[in-house]
């Protein structure tokens, strides 16, 4: 690992101030569970080193009726799992917890760091845009951008010099509606070889799906928004057959990387099963909702 400067601000005011005073590469540290293994491989060489993991104002999980779930950016994994609120409100956020790594990261491990690596592999980013969340950026201005407007190509995201990722809202679950998350792993807690994350809105009355929104996982350079699926279950109840042509969309559409765990042709398979999978469990929750 190459030498670098350190600062550990105290408050988010001093963070955003230092953030815009360094020159050169800045990088941001909130947990550093996947940036340092980057750093010790030699394929990340920041100058400079800002550790906000002593930021107590960004540690919280707080939720209202009327705006829905708020997360600060130095909430841990292990925080959103164990959430009474959260369980109660948006349990697919426990579930997709419960799945992802190990223990000690879950416990260290925030998902502000989480949201702004940019892996495609990610969970969280995945459920965020599902569940149609935005991301709260504090720099020399307040800007609020779309979870799925943030990711821009690997591990690059919409964040502007100075900028600091201080909170995600997720905004309340409409009526009729379900979500849920769906991944193929080696073992459990593993990285997602393929993810699916679902939501779906369906009409009370005749069953019809009024609105649906799916995030594939690992197969594109940034969460892949599987809008051609989409537009195929909107408007029409959903049943299996319909549920296997939104899926043979999705693996159409996809460009997923090829690595040891799995060829191209091997992931697009598997991201038109995940999608059925993911799809298939939120209609569920959606019905029983009725």
């Amino acid at each position: 690992m190459k030498d670098f400067n350190y600062s550990a601000p105290k408050t988010v005011k001093e963070a955003i101030s230092l953030l815009g005073s360094l020159q050169g590469e800045v990088k941001v540290l909130c947990g550093g569970q996947s940036m340092l293994v980057l750093m010790k491989q030699g394929m990340l060489a920041p100058e400079h080193i800002v550790d906000i993991k002593g930021i107590s104002e960004l540690d919280y999980i707080r939720f209202s009726e009327e705006k829905g779930l708020t997360i600060g950016a130095l909430a841990t994994h292990g925080a959103v799992e164990k959430s009474p609120i959260v369980k109660e409100k948006y349990p697919v956020l426990a579930e997709m917890e419960d799945n992802l790594a190990v223990v000690q990261t879950r416990t260290w491990g925030t998902i502000g760091g989480n949201v702004c690596h940019g892996d495609p592999a990610a969970d969280p980013p995945a459920v965020f845009i599902a569940l149609s969340s935005k991301y709260k950026l504090m720099g020399k201005k307040e800007r609020i951008v779309n979870a799925e407007d943030f990711y821009k190509d690997l591990l690059e995201v919409d964040l502007e010099h100075g900028e600091l990722l201080v909170e995600v809202q997720v905004p309340p679950m409409p009526a009729n509606s379900g979500v849920a998350q769906e991944k193929l792993m080696v073992q459990k807690g593993d990285m997602g070889i393929v993810g699916a994350a679902a939501f779906v809105t369906v009409n009370p009355s005749t069953g019809i799906c009024e609105d649906a929104r799916i995030v594939l996982t690992n197969v594109a350079s940034i969460p892949f928004r599987a809008k051609g699926s989409e537009k195929v279950l909107i408007g029409k109840k959903i049943d299996e057959k319909l549920l296997e042509e939104a899926g043979q969309i999705a693996s159409e559409e996809v460009d997923p990387p090829a690595d040891t765990h799995g060829s191209e042709e091997y992931r697009r398979d598997m991201a038109r099963v995940f999608l059925k999978r993911a799809t298939a469990k939120a209609l569920q929750r959606a019905q029983q909702k009725n």
